[in-house]
């Protein structure tokens, strides 16, 4: 194969691809689901501002790749730009596109509920309308609704009472349990604060005492704030019948092996990255092969790692690049003109790092394709 000339002036080598098992049957010891990004048309305006013009054979068919390994989808959530250039007439589709995918092949499916279609809200009653026009949306198609963070809540709620509120009536009109969403201020900076407290200790306790009142409506919460500590803590004060769905794209290899007590299940974006490794390390767990899943799974973490490093918002430009690579959509660009949110260095080290792990089915495709995007960037090959 021929060689890739990175931007330092190294040549890297393409390897080959991975040998790891592929099972649609989800792995039954932990529950996982995969965030993943939407694709645009290559005829479309990605550009900020823009309506999003989705490419829907490729941003399905990637769905369709994360259930062949039997990973969940984690449909419409950050990972898929919401706030960020997914607008809500997008996201209704996409969340009914991808239910009835679902629904086809037998792949579990999550969907984001939040607020991102309201403009200037001025009271606490329209964001819970808002939040209850976008979850009817989400349980009419079939899907399991994911409570995300609202900045609109975020700029308005005077304290954790008004969390309480809103929240609280949400969860006594859910048909089925959900998931709530705690997402940090990492990922978005207007979320600053969330749950009424700046403080993570106070935020918690609200945190933990809105799910313990109706803990009968709550699946499982997932929590991305990147910190271990914090989510074993977590773990120990919910009630025992709550899931947590870590979002710790830094840890999750710890956190989900768990500490012989308690362990997290998943909801990660960076499962839409490291699919085939990430889940058949989960299979290992079924058989309690804990060793066979620590070979697979932690090489895995300093790949997220590089894809969630600071900005961490910027992380889907990475997801959606290792996407295009593999063979998974025509082209890399993102809604939103997001694509230039990472430099060509971050991607060509992405690209080494993946294909160190062997991620892609295709390396030649993935290697010419690097090149290519080199050339663009000024780096000759």
């Amino acid at each position: 194969m021929s060689t890739v000339r990175l931007p330092d002036g190294r040549l890297h080598t393409p390897g080959a691809a991975g040998t790891w098992s592929v099972s649609a049957t989800p792995a039954t010891s932990r529950r996982a689901f995969a965030a993943a990004h939407v694709v645009p048309q290559v005829d479309s305006e990605t550009v900020p501002g823009a309506p999003a013009v989705l490419d829907w054979e490729a941003t399905l068919a990637f769905r369709r790749h994360l259930w062949s390994h039997g990973l969940g989808v984690a449909e419409a959530m950050d990972t898929a730009q919401r706030g960020m250039g997914l607008d809500w007439p997008a996201v209704q589709e996409l969340v009914r596109r991808s239910a009835a995918e679902a629904a086809a092949v037998g792949g579990a499916i999550c969907a984001g509920v939040g607020t991102d279609q309201l403009e200037r809200p001025t009271s606490l009653e329209e964001v819970l309308a808002g939040y209850e026009e976008q979850l009817a949306v989400v349980e009419d198609a079939g899907a399991q609704p994911v409570l995300m963070a609202s900045r609109h809540l975020a700029a308005l709620a005077e304290g954790p009472e008004d969390y309480a509120k809103v929240y609280g009536r949400l969860l006594g009109q859910v048909s089925r349990p959900v998931v709530l969403h705690w997402l940090g201020s990492m990922f978005d900076p207007a979320l600053e604060g969330y749950w009424g407290s700046r403080g993570r200790a106070a935020a918690t306790d609200t945190f933990v005492e809105l799910v313990t009142e109706h803990a009968d409506k709550v699946d499982g919460v997932k929590v991305s704030l990147l910190d271990r500590a914090h989510e074993e803590e977590l773990r120990r004060r919910l009630p025992a019948q709550v899931r947590v769905y870590t979002g710790d794209d830094f840890h999750y290899d710890q956190l989900v092996l768990g500490d012989g007590a308690h362990h997290s299940d998943a909801l990660l974006g960076a499962f839409a990255a490291v699919t085939g490794p990430a889940a058949a390390a989960l299979r290992c767990l079924d058989t309690g092969d804990v060793d066979g899943y620590r070979a697979l799974m932690e090489p895995t973490v300093g790949l997220s790692r590089h894809l969630f490093a600071t900005p961490t918002w910027f992380y889907k430009a990475g997801v959606s690049f290792l996407a295009w690579l593999g063979g998974h959509q025509p082209g890399y660009t993102m809604i939103g003109g997001l694509h230039s949110g990472r430099s060509a260095v971050h991607l060509a080290t992405a690209y080494r790092m993946a294909d160190d792990l062997g991620l892609f089915a295709d390396p030649e495709l993935a290697a010419g394709r690097m090149r290519s995007y080199l050339e663009v960037a000024g780096v000759a090959q």
